[in-house]
């Protein structure tokens, strides 16, 4: 029985590593307004998958709502990099 309750522990805790240890994942990447014609470059924290791909399916419709259109995902990447683009985001710093 003591056996059994070490294994089920370790099985728990190896099952709880992933999300512990799971990093943020944001995206870097450039919208445009028309008329009259506005252009910026954001950072956004994405909830999906950690992709080019995913983040342009995130992305495009959160800036839509607003009148933005996605014109590309620049990058995605973890934690490691959020700072050193927060000036170059500006107010479009996690906004969407």
């Amino acid at each position: 029985m003591k056996q059994f309750l070490s294994i089920s522990l370790a099985l728990g805790l190896l099952a709880a590593l992933p999300q512990a240890a799971q990093a943020g994942c944001y995206a870097d990447y450039k919208a445009k307004q028309d008329n009259p014609l506005k252009l910026h470059y954001g950072v956004a924290e994405l909830g999906g998958g950690c992709s080019k791909g995913a983040a342009q399916g995130e992305l495009a419709p959160r800036l839509a709502r607003d009148g933005w259109t996605l014109l590309n995902v620049v990058s995605v990447f973890g934690d490691e990099g959020l700072q050193e683009r927060k000036d170059s985001a500006g107010r479009y710093f996690l906004r969407y």
